[in-house]
């Protein structure tokens, strides 16, 4: 009996498969049957509303005005102009500048004898510049890029070798002109602190690596009194002087 099963088995494996070629080949024959014509010619749409926005017609097609890509436009007309909220604000001045008699005397001999030197502040830190200096400033300045021209427009000292025009605190900013150029940006090594925790004793190291704006001064100018008066500058007499001296005692 063991003989003959196990003779069986084998005949039986064999004789499996050859079933399955004869049910492919009768489901082919069956759907070779169908006529090709008998399906549909094309998919029909889900929604006429997105086939209407999405593919125009022939005629929509030829009314539509031919438009360069937007990505052109919108870049030459960023090289081109410059927005208006990215205009400079032009300083405003309540009042004219008044010129005292000293300073209209000593004035010329200060713009004519060169070179001079300036403590302009910037963010409450004064530098001492002169033309020529490169000034690494203790922070990274945002919205300027290398090439650009600053104007620094507060400073208390202004002076040459033999001459000196302090501030009560601060120059006004049209009797000057001292202009930088903005070079690029350094960055400091990088630096790790390690903080070690005060009860389970856990170390974490901290990295920093700050970037500086470096500036070029390019001119350092004071202007003389007949620029000044051209400006819109007043000279004020010493009469006057002393009688606004009074009304300020007055209203003290």
């Amino acid at each position: 009996m063991f003989a003959r099963s196990s003779i069986r088995t084998p005949l039986d494996i064999r004789w499996i498969p050859s079933i399955i070629p004869l049910t492919r080949a009768a489901y082919i024959h069956q759907t070779s049957t169908i006529p090709f014509h008998a399906t549909p010619p094309e998919i029909p749409p889900q929604s006429g509303e997105q086939t209407t926005t999405d593919v125009p017609s022939q005629s929509e097609l030829s009314t539509f005005p031919s438009s360069p890509p937007q990505s052109t436009s919108t870049s030459a007309s960023t090289t081109t102009t410059i927005p208006p909220n990215k205009l400079p604000i032009p300083p405003t001045f309540t009042k004219a500048l008044t010129l005292t008699p000293s300073l209209t005397s000593l004035l010329p001999h200060l713009t004519t004898q060169t070179p001079h030197y300036i403590t302009a502040h910037l963010h409450a830190r004064p530098y001492l510049l002169t033309a020529g200096d490169t000034l690494r400033l203790p922070f990274l300045m945002p919205n300027v890029k290398a090439g650009d021209i600053l104007r620094f427009n507060r400073a208390s000292v202004i002076g040459s070798r033999d001459f000196t025009l302090k501030g009560a605190p601060y120059v006004d900013e049209r009797l000057f002109e001292c202009r930088v150029r903005v070079i690029g940006t350094e960055s400091e090594p990088l630096r790790i602190k390690e903080k070690t925790k005060q009860r389970q004793r856990h170390v974490r190291r901290v990295k920093s690596k700050h970037r500086y704006t470096i500036l070029r001064v390019v001119d350092v100018k004071v202007k003389g009194l007949d620029e000044l008066v051209n400006e819109g500058a007043e000279i004020v007499s010493e009469d006057m002087e002393g009688m606004a001296g009074l009304k300020g005692v007055e209203k003290e």
